[in-house]
């Protein structure tokens, strides 16, 4: 199971830190934009509210001139002898009613019958825009210079028996219009500032989040890491294969892809596609729904056997995924082939260090008791046994690693008091390869451990062990005899099975499965018949084409 803390992400920080963080660029960047969009919105405002205001202004000028244009009084004012007596104090009361800036009232040579001045009555009127009421009779909004200076006007036409007589300008003072548009500018300028203000305290906050989600990493730590990971996952031998709590690969390296494919390729084309798909005998899906961790299971991905650890990811307490990795079984076993001719070297020595121990102490004592005869007949006697085993071995057996394995084993079998024999016809010239080699020596080495456990067992006949090989025929042969108790039926049929063992205790099982396996990549054989000792007969055979 792998938990993670946060203290565990946070420690990955670089210790060079750029010159300005993240925390503050968000911060300046999400302000600037707020700002941006805060000005651009401003703008447009600020010129809605004005162009609305102008157009609501001037649709209230044209429609008290229009209102003014249709009154009867001044219609037929412009008949009379004096209209400016009768026109000027009805556009004097209207206008105090309507707030407008002014009402001037013109006939057709544009001569003033009403002004909010009246020493400007009787004068001509003042912007020169009233051809198109006067002339076409259009009503219509303008903006020109007056005599009371720049203004906002509406001029509508004033009818008399259905000709057009005068014409009627209201208007409002530009002036005006923009203090009024300036009081409601500034209302949405202040809230606008404090939407501004509220956002930049919403990009600390958010910019504070983010940093928090990040465990304080900067851009340029978290893009090295992302590098740093990438590099190991893909340079190490071991296949990794990650999922999310859905089930879904989120990284696979390039050692997992050869081994379950045989194939280098791409793995961005296997990020994001269900595991239960991809490969259905894979223990994630089991790993997720029960969060509990498997280890050391054998499967069979493609052509390729392998061995795969599967463990929960918790983040926090909170199951993120899963994780498997595992390695090529025959890389785990030749491995494991290794090691176990280093343990029966260092055996085979432990054995005879042991062994010249006794006998230089057994000397020593004859020695001491001035036994000289008997000192040089020990020692006469040794030296022969010993140069009986290796002149035999010598000359029988070409191969110095099978014959180095097998004088370290009649040591170790002198030191366990087991009497082990060499078949006078035994005999081995062929000149082994390679494979063969290491078949032979896992075999023989297995074989006889077994063979010395199993003399040593209370029910076994005798200590006695017997060994033949020879190389007459197309094939080499190892026989390998013992005085043990034998094997059950039952037993015997599932006996080169991976866990299968007639030897009490955790661990077992393992020896002679491994001892099948190299006799077969060897493309040899290995089986069992009854012993001339009274045990079992273990039987090696390897073609010498090999």
């Amino acid at each position: 199971m792998i938990r993670i803390r946060k203290e565990d992400l946070t420690s990955h920080q670089i210790q060079s830190k750029p010159f300005v963080n993240l925390h503050m660029k968000m911060i300046v960047l999400i302000g600037a934009l707020v700002v941006t969009i805060i000005l651009l919105i401003g703008g447009f405002m600020s010129f809605f509210v004005t162009d609305t205001t102008e157009a609501q202004i001037g649709e209230r000028a044209l429609s008290v001139a229009t209102s003014v244009s249709l009154i009867p009084e001044i219609r037929a004012a412009f008949h009379s002898d004096d209209p400016s007596a009768i026109i000027q104090p009805i556009v004097q009361q209207i206008q105090e009613q309507t707030d407008a800036k002014f009402i001037v009232v013109g006939n057709r040579q544009e001569i003033r019958y009403a002004h909010p001045n009246p020493d400007r009555l009787g004068k001509k009127m003042v912007g020169e825009d009233n051809e198109r009421a006067l002339m076409f009779g259009e009503s219509y909004i303008s903006k020109s210079a007056g005599s009371l200076g720049n203004s906002l006007r509406a001029k509508v036409p004033i009818y008399s028996n259905e000709e057009i007589v005068g014409v009627v300008s209201v208007g409002f003072l530009v002036d005006s219009i923009e203090s009024v548009i300036w009081d409601y500018s500034k209302e949405i300028w202040f809230v606008l500032l404090g939407i501004t203000a509220a956002a930049i305290l919403g990009s600390i906050v958010i910019a504070s989040y983010i940093k928090r989600a990040l465990f304080g990493l900067e851009p340029e730590e978290i893009s090295y890491l992302l590098f740093q990971k990438e590099t190991i996952l893909h340079s190490i031998h071991e296949g990794i294969v990650a999922t999310n709590a859905e089930g879904q690969i989120t990284m696979i390296n390039s050692a997992a892809l050869k081994l379950l494919t045989g194939d280098d390729q791409q793995t961005i084309s296997w990020i994001g596609q269900s595991i239960h798909a991809i490969f259905p005998n894979s223990d994630l899906p089991y790993v997720l729904k029960n969060g509990q961790t498997v280890f050391d299971q054998e499967k069979l991905f493609g052509a390729h056997s392998v061995y795969v650890n599967s463990v929960p990811i918790f983040y926090e307490d909170e199951l993120l995924g899963a994780v498997s990795t595992f390695r090529n079984k025959t890389e785990i076993e030749e491995l494991t082939k290794k090691l176990t001719h280093i343990q029966q070297y260092v055996d085979a020595l432990r054995s005879q260090t042991h062994e010249f121990s006794n006998k230089l102490y057994t000397i020593a004592g004859l020695t001491r008791l001035d036994k000289k005869e008997e000192v040089l007949d020990f020692v006469q006697n040794e030296t022969k046994i010993q140069q009986q085993w290796i002149d035999t071995l010598l000359d029988e057996i070409q191969d110095p690693y099978v014959s180095g394995l097998l004088v370290g084993k009649l040591n170790q079998a002198s030191e366990l008091q087991i009497d082990i024999s060499i078949q006078p016809d035994s005999r081995l010239h062929t000149a082994l390869s390679e494979r063969s080699r290491q078949a032979l020596l896992t075999a023989v080495g297995n074989l006889l451990d077994n063979a010395f456990d199993a003399v040593y067992d209370e029910r076994a006949i005798s200590r006695e062990i017997s060994v033949f090989f020879t190389d007459i025929g197309q094939d080499i042969l190892f026989e390998i005899d013992d005085a043990g108790p034998g094997i059950e039926d039952t037993v015997l049929e599932s006996i080169f099975t991976r866990g299968v063992s007639t030897k009490k205790g955790v661990g077992r099982g393992h020896g002679l499965a491994l001892t099948k396996q190299a006799i077969d990549a060897a493309n040899g054989q290995l089986s069992t018949e009854p012993s001339e000792l009274g045990g079992v007969c273990f039987i090696v055979s390897i073609p010498k084409s090999n």
